[in-house]
Formats: C-alpha cells, sequence, structure tokens
C-alpha cells in the first residue's frame, strides 16, 4: 500500500542539449491587425504577478505517429501557425504606455519563436518524470543574457522542441501570463494540440478577447483595502529562511485518503470547506511552524488566485474568453494564531478569503491597479500557493503522440514563497495531489514531519 504522504526525491540533473534551429511561428493566414495598431491589455491582465513568462514542460515518449518525413517541430509549427490565426494576439508584442499601462502592439516580422533541439540523453537519465525537476531548465528556451522577468519586445510564446536518443521528447513552453491566465492557457494549448492531431484547424469554442470589459470605473472606486498588494516591510525571519539560505526544492505525493483526512479535520460546523481550503490550510501551517518565523506576534499573508468568470453577473464574459480573469484572495494570520490555532481555525480564514472574491472585488482590485499601479512583486511575510490540479493539463496536451508523461512546471526556487499543487500525473489518475514547495534544507525534515501528522 502506498503511503498517505511520500516525499519524491530527483536527482540533481546536467541536461546537455545542442540547439538546432531557431525559427518564427507567424499566422498562417490574414488577421484582423496590421503592423502600427496595438490592442488594449485589462488592469488583470497587466498587473504585476502576471508580467512573467510562466515555463512548462512535457514528455512524450515516442513520435511513432508523426511521419518520418516532417519533424516534430514543423509538425508543431503548421498547427500554431494556424491556431495563430484565430489567436493572433499572441503573435504581437508587449509595450509600456503612459503611466506603466501595459498594450499588445503588431509589427512586421513578429509572431512566437520555435526552437528544435536535440539531446544524447534518454528520458530514463531525467529522473522521476512524475514531479518537477530544476535540471529540466534547458529544455525551455530562454534567450542569452535575458534579463529576469524581461517581458517587452519578447516573442509572447515559445515552444523548444527537444529530441532524446530513445525517441522520447519534450516540448518546453514559455507563455506571457498577460495574455492568458491558467483556464485560457489551457484553452489555447487544447486547440493548438488538436489542430496538431487534425492536420486542420480545429477551435472549440471560439476564442474572445473582449479585454475592455475590464475598463477601470471613471472615477476608480476601491471598496476594499487590497492586503493582497500591500508593501509590507519584512519584519520576521522570512526573508533569511527562504531568500538567503538558498531553499531546496521539495515534491511530497499527497494520496486522496490523506486529503480527505485534512479534510474532515479542517471542517467547523459554522462552515463548509472545500479541500482546497483544508489542504492550503495545511501547507501554510506547517510551513510557517518548520520556517520558526519570528516574531510571533508578525502578520502573515496567505495569497491565492480564484477563477471571477462564474462571480461576473452583470458582463458575463462569453465562453472563449482566455484572458486574466482571477483575482487575488489573501487571508491575513499571525504567527502565533497560525502556530497555536487549529486547523479549522485556519482554514476558515482561508474559506473566508476565498469566498470574498465577488464581482464587487473584482472591480475594486481593476480600480486599485488602475490608481496605485505596483510595480514590483511584494514578497513580505507571505506564502502564495498556486492551484494546478484544477486544469486539464494532460488531456489538452495531445498532439497526436498520446498524452503527456509529464506536464508542468520546473523550478519554483526563483520565487521560493510560491507553493504549487499539481494534479498527480497521466500514470496516476486516482486524485493524488503533488504539493511543491521550497524549504531550507534546515528545515525541509521538519516540514515532512509536521505535514504528515496532522493536528
Amino acid at each position: 500500500m502506498a503511503p498517505l504522504v511520500q516525499e519524491v526525491h530527483f536527482p540533481q540533473l546536467h541536461v546537455p542539449i545542442t540547439i538546432d534551429r531557431k525559427f518564427p511561428v507567424l499566422p498562417a493566414g490574414p488577421i484582423p491587425a496590421s503592423p502600427g495598431d496595438s490592442l488594449y491589455l485589462s488592469n488583470l491582465d497587466d498587473m504585476i504577478g502576471a508580467r512573467v513568462f510562466t515555463p512548462t514542460v512535457y514528455f512524450y515518449r515516442s513520435n511513432s505517429l508523426t511521419s518520418e518525413s516532417r519533424s516534430l517541430a514543423d509538425v508543431l509549427h503548421d498547427a500554431l501557425a494556424a491556431v495563430l490565426v484565430p489567436y493572433y494576439p499572441l503573435s504581437g508584442r508587449i509595450r509600456e504606455t503612459k503611466n506603466g499601462k501595459l498594450e499588445i502592439f503588431f509589427g512586421t516580422g513578429q509572431g512566437a519563436l520555435m526552437v528544435e533541439a536535440h539531446s544524447e540523453m534518454v528520458l530514463a537519465d531525467l529522473g522521476d518524470l512524475t514531479v518537477p525537476n530544476p535540471g529540466w531548465e534547458p529544455l525551455v528556451y530562454r534567450f542569452s543574457n535575458e534579463e529576469p522577468y524581461k517581458i517587452f519586445d519578447m516573442p509572447l510564446l515559445i515552444a523548444q522542441v527537444t529530441r532524446f536518443s530513445c525517441g522520447g521528447f519534450s516540448l518546453g513552453l514559455r507563455l506571457c501570463h498577460c495574455i492568458c491566465d491558467g483556464l485560457g492557457a489551457m484553452q489555447l494549448l487544447r486547440a493548438w494540440a488538436a489542430t496538431s492531431k487534425s492536420g486542420t484547424l480545429v477551435i472549440d469554442p471560439k476564442p474572445c478577447w473582449d479585454r475592455e470589459k475590464f475598463w477601470p470605473q471613471d472615477p476608480p472606486v476601491v471598496k476594499f483595502p487590497h492586503t493582497e498588494f500591500r508593501r509590507i516591510d519584512d519584519g520576521s525571519s522570512l526573508t533569511m529562511s527562504l531568500w538567503i539560505a538558498k531553499p531546496v526544492q521539495r515534491c511530497y505525493k499527497i494520496s486522496p485518503e490523506f486529503q480527505a483526512r485534512v479534510k474532515t479535520l479542517a471542517k467547523d460546523e459554522m462552515f463548509p470547506c472545500t479541500t482546497f481550503d483544508a489542504m492550503a490550510a495545511h501547507i501554510w501551517r506547517s510551513w510557517v511552524k518548520a520556517l520558526d518565523v519570528k516574531p510571533r506576534d508578525y502578520q502573515l499573508r496567505l495569497t491565492f488566485s480564484v477563477n471571477a468568470r462564474q462571480k461576473l453577473k452583470n458582463l458575463p464574459l462569453k465562453n472563449g474568453f482566455y484572458g486574466n480573469a482571477v483575482c487575488v484572495a489573501c487571508a491575513v494570520s499571525s504567527v502565533s494564531e497560525l502556530t497555536d490555532g487549529s486547523l479549522s481555525s485556519t482554514t476558515s480564514l482561508v474559506h473566508e478569503a476565498r469566498l470574498a472574491v465577488s464581482e464587487e472585488y473584482l472591480r475594486s482590485t481593476i480600480d486599485y491597479i488602475e490608481v496605485h499601479r505596483p510595480t514590483r512583486l511584494e514578497f513580505g511575510g507571505k506564502l502564495t500557493i498556486t492551484q494546478w490540479t484544477r486544469f486539464s493539463i494532460y488531456e489538452s496536451a495531445d498532439f497526436g503522440w498520446g498524452r503527456p508523461i509529464y506536464a508542468g512546471p520546473i523550478d519554483l526556487t526563483p520565487t521560493p514563497q510560491v507553493c504549487i499543487l499539481l494534479p498527480g500525473g497521466e500514470s496516476d489518475p486516482s486524485g493524488t495531489m503533488v504539493v511543491c514547495i521550497c524549504l531550507p534544507k534546515s528545515a525541509s525534515e521538519k516540514f515532512r514531519e509536521l505535514f504528515t501528522l496532522i493536528d
């Protein structure tokens, strides 16, 4: 019987690759934009947390379904070129306008970027292909001397196909978060994969831009304090623990039985909770205890994204909307309340923060960004949990050679105050969750013990 909580160890890797060619991917037909045109990005699209590229990698065992006369990169190029006609904003570039606002602009010869590479390694050399490994970083293309967090004048979609000597291959993607949130990215990925698989353009639903629905009010009306964006000087020991001590990435497979046990213990007669509420609270408490955060009266924040699509009643979004339609929920608690309080009390904080995201809260978020426009990521006293378990990432990524063995992120260590919850993988459809979190070596064992023993 598999353990309820299992830490998955992965090897430190050096993955040597050779880049064979790089080439642009232009829309395969006419698009409704000409050089010099621009498109509006909403304040949800260009909030500071979205001004990043999200790197992901997909591993496949074989390309036996692909004709020997055409390379993998050519198949993917042609399918993406077709998809870039209805998803034409991805062929543009991002630039900054007045007051720091971002927009998409179109020029000649832009498009996405395709990279073809190979490695003498085999997939079996890459370690456990069920959890992310920072050693896979070479499988996602970066420009030489590229600045961290650069988004201006960059292709908005960068794809690298790397062939391994065993016949397997990887698809490494970098997608600009300003263009789509997680659900929007899945919509794009499904269209690209279905088009590759069928050989003809397949889009369902039809993509919809509609960013103008998120115009700020005039004048802006900020009805909430938006603690999630506030700059808070980190007067705690977190900075020393997480940024100076160089934490390592840890991954834990969480069985459905353990998730159910946590949820049962987290429940309170006063409120119903979801598995996410309970697991997020349990991770937060275990993380704070393991790091032994001081001082005990310091106020900590837990932030996480909430999909607002179903909450928009006055201006509902069309089914094909693929932009950012999420709000950042924020739970606040002192160190002592987290460490000395019960799991159910912390779960109630997460539950209340999640339910606080409403259409009114989303409008207030848009107006807060319009007024203040935060220009830097704030990590003071904060843990951010990102939930990928609700994304159909494996189902969406069948390009014609089957679902991927692994699909997901690579390296969390550049942002060590981010925890990601991943689905168990194609080989484990039972509902297993993978918790990926960064911890100093000195706190890793303590976290595992605290996390396994629910109190």
